[in-house]
């Protein structure tokens, strides 16, 4: 197989030296640049593989050849990993934003560099011509190796060496081989200790595994066996013996690489702290571990970098800074998942427990000996591992029990259209008094938890601690919260439950009665609110109120810090449709972010600037789904927004149905 070829731009000999040498020990053929010029010429003449790219260069900016390649069609796809300090957080930025893959920071580990770049071009491999199964051989007698490296090669394998069990889990990280051969006696790791590591890995276990042995011990056979071996071969063996067992452990094995991320292969931890000694000392503790550190100085650089580039692992100093940013983190779905362990100057136990409450996954003393803390990040990337492995399991069940449902579905609808409307129709019927059912059970303990917290808080004031009283007032404040959501839940299941009965309504009249009502609430308010006249619609006044009570409150409430406040409902004509609206001159919201505004429980704002649950549009969504028209929101950040739906008459709305159950 012809070796991948990796351009190294570096103009430090010592460092382009040491990549070049990892790069060769780990089988591809790197080509060694000290200047840009010499880089755009080595590009010009072949082709490459993957890119190695220091950012400060001689004769310019590493920064500038990663736009050449992305701006070059015959380059483009190709890999690019940024090498630099990894305190320049600008610079780190900056080369993502521009185009690279990666970056790792300087000092760095040579391993993780050439693992990062394995990981890279695990993606591209899929459209090598070459498709032999490829066979990890880990085994430190030099002769053996080569002996059986040549009969694999002879039999069509494609074949990587290791010469100890360390290095033979990193390579297996790296490459994802078909199969495993490990000798059971070596220095370090043994063979067996080796395949029981692979067992535990998400991403390996399945990989078929042959323990190789010299002795002569009948109890050999069983031990391997016990450790997870496949299979068990005597290294005295005939070769084609030897060969015929590999032949079939891949037979049985049907193996199919795992999506999943391997434990063994890189990992990046990203450290955020003011003090550049602690960082540095932390960092030098943690590469020796293996990782690619990430340093930040501050909360405001630590959210740059997560939202530039991906991270596995953050600890975070837990100044007033670095709170908001732990905030930060944990409400980002796409980063919620990602371990957050806090390093407190002193043990506070209120301090740690708003950490905690902040999202934070686990808390340790700056005084603590760093092996402490590197065992810390081990367990909670375990952690991290376990959950992302039963999510995955999770979904695949989900996946079988969808397409099972889907081949069902399809042969009732072979067999009568009819049977699958009524079918669907009791499902959601079921679905919906299901959580009527448990929104509706979940009041009495809750009244309980209200109850009880009234009472201590009437009868043992005088006894309770201020940070009693605290913790208190917090179950209190969370036992209303989910009252509010309760009763916002079993509201939207109310609309989705109750038989439409449509009729003639004056929607201009329900929201002057609206407007009324909230302005009576709050008579200090300076606000306008423009009711204009509009067509007679022809829906569910019931469910009508609904809808214009949770859109006139919206803007009541996102209007409260605007003075004065406006707040306007009306209606329009676009090529022929009529459209209702709400307008409002309050917070506004980002556009992008628009599709979130009508799912349940989401909210685009901090609970401490506009309380709420998130619900309202969602159950306005749920009313305007079921008139058979459509809701959609428009808005800028401090300009206000405007809600626009449609309420089809009864004939269009069932010809709307029609047309959607064709198709």
């Amino acid at each position: 197989m012809t070796p991948q070829r990796v351009l190294v731009l570096d103009d430090s000999l010592t460092v382009r030296m040491d990549l070049v040498e990892a790069f060769s020990e780990a089988g591809f053929q790197p080509i060694p640049c000290a200047t840009l010029a010499e880089a755009r010429s080595a590009l010009a003449r072949s082709a490459v593989d993957l890119a190695v790219l220091d950012v400060q260069l001689p004769d310019g900016d590493g920064l500038d050849l990663l736009s050449e390649i992305r701006a070059a069609p015959s380059v483009v796809r190709m890999p690019v990993l940024m090498l630099s300090t990894s305190a320049e957080v600008e610079s780190r930025i900056r080369g993502l934003t521009v185009g690279a893959d990666d970056y790792v920071g300087k000092p760095y580990d040579r391993g993780q560099v050439v693992s990062r770049a394995h990981e890279l071009l695990r993606g591209h491999r899929a459209n090598d011509v070459e498709k032999r199964p490829s066979v990890l051989l880990i085994d430190d007698s030099v002769t053996f190796r080569n002996a059986i490296r040549a009969s694999l090669e002879a039999r069509g394998y494609s074949v990587l060496t290791a010469s100890s069990g360390e290095d033979g889990l990193r390579l297996a990280a790296d490459n994802r081989p078909a199969a495993i051969i490990v000798d059971g006696v070596m220095t370090g790791i043994d063979g067996a200790t080796v395949i029981r590591t692979i067992r535990v890995d998400a991403a390996l276990r399945r990989t078929p595994c042959v323990l190789l042995t010299g002795s002569e011990d009948v109890d050999s056979e069983l031990r391997a066996l016990d450790a997870g071996a496949d299979a068990f071969v005597r290294k005295e063996e005939d070769v084609d013996v030897f060969l015929a067992r590999l032949t079939a452990v891949l037979r049985r094995a049907h193996f199919e690489p795992e999506e999943s991320n391997s434990l063994l292969g890189p990992k990046r931890v990203l450290l955020v702290d003011a003090s550049a000694a602690y960082r540095t000392e932390l960092s030098d503790a943690l590469r020796e571990e293996g990782y690619d550190v990430v340093q930040a100085a501050s909360g405001e650089d630590a959210v740059e970098i997560m939202l530039a580039q991906k991270v596995d692992c953050v600890l975070m100093d837990p100044g007033a800074e670095g709170r908001e940013a732990a905030r930060l983190v944990k409400d980002s779905p796409a980063r919620r998942d990602t371990p957050l362990i806090v390093l407190t100057a002193v043990d506070d136990p209120r301090s740690v427990i708003e950490l905690l409450g902040a999202g934070a996954d686990d808390y340790i003393t700056k005084s603590s000996d760093v092996g402490s803390i590197r065992a810390r990040v081990r367990a909670q990337l375990r952690r991290r591992q376990l959950e992302d492995e039963h999510r995955r399991v999770r979904e695949a069940l989900l996946r079988r029990e969808l397409e099972a449902a889907s081949a069902r579905a399809a042969r009732r609808v072979a067999e009568a259209r009819a049977v699958l409307v009524e079918e669907l129709a009791r499902k959601n019927k079921e679905l919906e008094a299901f959580s009527y059912s448990v929104s509706h059970d979940l009041r009495a303990p809750l009244r309980s938890v209200q109850g009880f917290a009234a009472a201590l808080a009437a009868e043992c004031s005088q006894e309770l601690t201020p940070l009693a009283k605290d913790y208190l007032a917090r179950v209190r404040s969370a036992a209303d919260r989910m009252s509010e959501l309760i009763d916002d839940m079993l509201e939207l299941s109310r609309v989705s439950r109750a038989e439409l009965r449509r009729q003639p309504i004056d929607l201009a009249e329900i929201a002057r009665v609206v407007a009324a009502e909230l302005e009576r609430k709050e008579p200090e308010r300076k606000a306008v609110i423009d009711i204009k006249e509009v067509p007679i619609a022809s829906g569910d006044g019931r469910l009508l109120r609904i809808l214009l009570d949770n859109l006139l409150g919206n803007a009541w409430k996102f209007t409260s810090k605007a003075s004065p406040s406006r707040i306007e409902f009306g209606a329009r004509t676009e090529g022929g449709a009529l459209s209702y609206y709400v307008r409002d001159n309050g917070a506004g919201f980002d556009m992008k972010h628009a599709a979130r505004l009508f799912s349940p429980f989401q909210r685009l704002h901090h609970e401490r600037d506009f309380p709420g649950t998130g619900i309202g549009l969602a159950t306005v969504q749920r009313i305007v789904d079921r008139h058979g028209g459509r809701v959609w929101a428009e808005g800028a950040v401090g300009e206000g927004a405007t809600i626009s739906f449609t309420i089809p008459n009864a004939r269009q709305a069932e010809g709307a149905g029609a047309e959607s159950t064709s198709s």
